[in-house]
């Protein structure tokens, strides 16, 4: 007899409010975050990894570029390559909080297992960055076998835990997902070459570039390699910088450092640009906007 699927989501947060209780949003697997909160959110700014996120009560809102995607309770998205997000919680409330997990990606793990299962491929149309959809039934007592790690001893999970998510990532690549989720693991699939590129500037953000050096390193000509990095990204290369570069600003005045430095810190060689665009992101200046994160505005480093 299967399992209602409301069961299943009830094992779940039971398991996220216990964790949550314990340690909050981190966890001693890699990768695996939580997030529970009590009320709607401000604005949340985040540069998303390749990974999965299944809300478990409550609704959010990611957006990228001018496309938003909302996703509640039941639902989970998807993102295939590195890229900055603006997001907000806005179901929750005391009574019935936000909870949500999130997992990241291994796209090598997911080439392992296209390569013993080729008849899997499908060179269907291309995906942009980020995708929702319900949460396949197949991927729940998985999830919960991998919270029930958490806390575990270290040779439980290192036995356990690549099993689990080698199990996660299968059964999603036989769900509805399975299409965007191939795309990060077949070598040479558009996604998996923008997300090289996307990747290498979440590294490198301080650093000035060609569009000619990222298209050779997706093996695109420049003309098609601008055209797909904005189909999936929904940024050309220069405004995806820029928003990396102006979310680790914020994230170095959060922490402190002098807001003359941090504009040079991040790669901006002009101290009046850095602050023009920094305003334009954010709706104010850096030093003014550091006393309204401090109050009202959540910052998320990889969470989805």
């Amino acid at each position: 007899m299967s399992i209602p699927r409301e069961l299943h989501l009830t094992n779940l947060r039971i398991l996220v409010e216990d964790q949550w209780l314990k340690a909050g949003s981190e966890s001693n697997v890699e990768g695996l975050r939580l997030t529970r909160a009590t009320e709607a959110s401000g604005t949340i700014r985040a540069v998303y990894d390749t990974s999965f996120c299944m809300v478990l009560q409550g609704a959010k809102l990611s957006s990228i570029g001018h496309c938003s995607f909302k996703y509640g309770e039941g639902q989970c998205l998807f993102a295939s390559v590195n890229v900055p997000v603006t997001s907000r919680i806005i179901e929750a409330d005391p009574d019935s909080p936000y909870l949500a997990l999130s997992l990241s990606i291994d796209p090598m793990m997911i080439s392992e297992l296209l390569v013993s299962n080729p008849e899997m491929v499908d060179d269907g149309c291309q995906q942009q960055a980020l995708i929702t959809a319900d949460i396949p039934d197949e991927l729940y007592d998985p999830f919960v076998r991998l919270l029930q790690l958490v806390g575990k001893p270290e040779e439980d999970r290192q036995v356990l835990e690549p099993m689990i998510r080698r199990e996660i990532c299968w059964r999603l690549l036989r769900s509805p997902l399975g299409p965007a989720l191939q795309r990060t693991g077949i070598k040479d699939s558009e996604t998996a070459r923008i997300g090289r590129v996307t990747a290498w500037i979440k590294s490198n953000y301080q650093q000035p570039f060609k569009v000619s050096d990222l298209a050779a390193m997706a093996n695109m000509s420049p003309a098609t390699f601008h055209r797909r990095f904005k189909n999936i990204t929904q940024l050309t290369p220069i405004q995806f910088q820029k928003q990396v570069r102006l979310q680790e600003a914020r994230r170095l005045l959060l922490d402190h450092q002098e807001v003359a430095n941090v504009g040079y810190e991040v790669g901006y060689e002009s101290p009046s640009q850095f602050s023009r665009d920094y305003r334009k992101l954010f709706g104010a200046p850096p030093g003014k906007d550091r006393a309204v994160m401090r109050s009202s505005v959540a910052i998320e480093i990889t969470e989805v």
